[in-house]
């Protein structure tokens, strides 16, 4: 009896136990999630923190919850709308006194978008507002945003690196052949250089050529932006005689940048952030270099978006266009498409903004959302199309429906043109000494037959196919443009532009941001601008996903110098290039999708790319 009156004992022990556990992981969660919550109370005088510790996208990606519960979320992202609107309301609410922008771990953007948080930037300054940007170091893309500032300060041992864009891309021909493996390549456009990676051991002259204009305009429009920001640095110089900056500091990276007007100040975070302290004030806890911050989801949180008058919609197409949902960095064509037939059944939204900040990918995808749009518009809705940092291949494709294309200056276009991928395996097999047979009752049965090769009767169908689907895109262009199909054949092959040739080539209207396009789409409906707001037609991830994600979010880096970031973003462009080959062996064989074109969003890299393409390669 004793023996089992002292089990009961630890049992009802342990039973306590983990019920007392339970409690204190769930007020746990509850602290966390009160926490983290924006609480638009919590705002008082002092500066607003951008602590853009992430990425700058123009639509969030959704997290799914397996993806929440394992951390798999990605970098931290900012939408470029949340930070405008924080800004503009900043600028002319008396609670702020000052911006400030911690750029130590941010991670880039599209380069439209970025400027666009620029020109929010400068509204702060003309409100006689300071705004003060800090770094351990900058890259091309934070000192874009850092140009904006009316101060640029950077720690004592930090660099600014400004390399521009550009870079090598990974061939696989000389793999390809070792392997014995056989890549049937479809396409028509003299430019279309996705597939060269697959038929050449380098860059062909043309593609050379054509991307060298491309990103001689890019990043002309890059330094023209920071040079009407800040027009005492001494750019050019510092870019372009690197060493000769180096030299005049006696090899201090920080000085060189000091010399150049790059940076305004070298200080630690410490005394950057009393500097900070004597214009807003120091923060209650008086800790070395605190000072009085607004968080911005507490800003956003008080400064909700207008939902006063006709509301017009935003469909976003950003990242590669797939086949099926909308999963990451992914624009699903049929996520699309049911986002924009739900535009159609509300009955309050009289016009429709396309936003497209994508390379293009499937055919089959850009064509679903190119038909919704179309019935859209025999359904009365005006359709504008906004142009964001790429609208290239698909990304062009569906914005054919458009009333009228917007872009800017630094946005990438065009690449109008298709190809096709089909890797068989027939001569690696055979190396091996695997061999293969079989009967068939038509020359196209087994095809395309991955251990024994294509047909030429597949070839011709797969270049018929390609061929007709090329003849359709510039058909499309052509009567949205109003252009002789030969013309359109004529500046189409594949070629990209960026947004000051191709307005000169008529494929866009004319320049202008989201605002402007919603600006267009109103009095296209016969609204007046002023009287409307956008809403933004996205999907959103479920609580239990938002939860997990929160609790669970990847730490961020703190301080990446830019010689760092330069090779991360170079070890980057290697995963990019695995991705894409890993795209291309499990994609669609027919797509309209531009290689030369920057990803807008960052990829997120898949455990396994480097062995699924191993795998494939060999056929295994």
């Amino acid at each position: 009896m004793g023996l089992a009156l002292g089990a009961w004992r630890v049992l009802m022990a342990v039973k306590d136990g983990l019920v007392l556990l339970f409690l204190l992981l769930f007020f746990a969660v509850i602290y966390v999630i009160l926490s983290a919550a924006p609480n638009a109370g919590a705002v008082r005088e002092g500066a607003l923190m951008l602590n853009l510790k992430g990425h700058i996208v123009e639509t969030a990606r959704v997290t799914s919850a397996q993806d929440a519960f394992s951390g798999n979320t990605g970098p931290h992202e900012f939408l470029v709308r949340d930070l405008v609107r924080a800004l503009d309301a900043a600028a002319t609410d008396d609670r702020v006194k000052a911006v400030v922008l911690d750029l130590s771990g941010f991670s880039g953007g599209g380069q439209v978008a970025l400027e666009r948080v620029g020109q929010a930037l400068d509204l702060v300054r003309e409100a006689k507002k300071p705004v003060l940007a800090y770094s351990g170091g900058y890259d091309d893309a934070s000192y874009l945003l850092a140009s904006h500032a009316s101060e640029i300060w950077l720690e004592p041992m930090g660099l600014v690196a400004l390399p521009g864009p550009g870079g090598s891309h990974l061939y696989y021909k000389g793999l390809i052949d070792k392997l014995g493996a056989n890549v049937h390549v479809y396409r028509v456009g003299k430019y279309k250089s996705f597939v060269e990676p697959y038929t050449r051991a380098d860059q062909s002259p043309d593609a050379k050529m054509a991307n060298k204009e491309l990103l001689k305009a890019i990043w002309g429009d890059w330094q023209a932006n920071v040079a009407r920001a800040r027009p005492k640095a001494k750019l050019s110089d510092y870019i372009n005689h690197p060493e000769a900056a180096l030299a005049t500091a006696q090899g201090n990276l920080a000085q060189a940048a000091i010399n150049a007007k790059i940076v305004d100040q070298l200080a630690t975070p410490y005394d950057f952030g009393d500097h900070v302290a004597k214009i807003v004030g120091s923060d209650d806890d008086r800790t070395p270099g605190g000072f009085r911050a607004i968080r911005l989801t507490d800003w956003l949180a008080a400064n909700p978006a207008s939902t006063s008058g006709t509301p017009i919609g935003v469909v976003t197409v950003a990242g590669e266009i797939v086949d099926g949902k909308s999963t990451g960095e992914q624009a699903g064509g049929d996520t699309i498409a049911r986002q924009i037939e739900k535009a159609m059944a509300n009955s309050r939204i009289k016009a429709l903004v396309l936003r497209i900040d994508s390379p293009g990918g499937s055919v089959a995808a850009s064509e679903k959302i190119r038909l919704a749009l179309d019935q859209a518009k025999k359904a009365g809705l005006p359709v504008v199309a906004s142009m964001g940092s790429v609208a290239a291949s698909g990304g062009y494709w569906v914005s054919t429906p458009a009333a009228k294309v917007l872009a800017e200056p630094g946005t990438i276009t065009g690449s109008i043109g298709v190809f096709g991928i089909i890797p068989t395996f027939e001569h690696s097999l055979a190396k091996l000494g695997v061999t293969h047979d079989g009967v068939a009752t038509t020359p196209l049965s087994g095809q395309p037959d991955v251990f024994g090769g294509t047909t030429p009767e597949l070839d011709r169908l797969i270049q018929s196919s390609i061929d007709a689907t090329y003849q359709r895109f510039i058909g499309l262009v052509g009567a949205a443009r109003g252009m002789p199909t030969t013309h359109v054949d004529d500046i189409a092959q594949g070629r990209v532009w960026g947004g000051e040739k191709a307005k000169e080539l008529k494929l866009i209207d004319g320049y202008g941001t989201l605002d402007d396009a919603l600006a267009e789409a109103a009095r296209a409906a016969k609204l007046t601008p002023s009287d409307t707001h956008p809403i933004y037609l996205e999907e959103q991830p479920s609580w239990f996903a938002s939860l997990l994600a929160g609790l669970n979010a990847p730490d961020e880096d703190a301080n990446i110098d830019p010689v760092t970031r330069m090779a991360r973003r170079q070890t980057g462009a290697l995963s990019g290039s695995l991705i894409d080959a890993q795209r291309v062996l499990n994609g669609p064989v027919m797509q309209i999708r531009c290689i030369e074109c920057p990803t807008p969003t960052p990829i997120i890299a898949k455990t396994g790319v480097f062995e699924t393409f191993i795998w494939r390669l060999f056929g295994s």
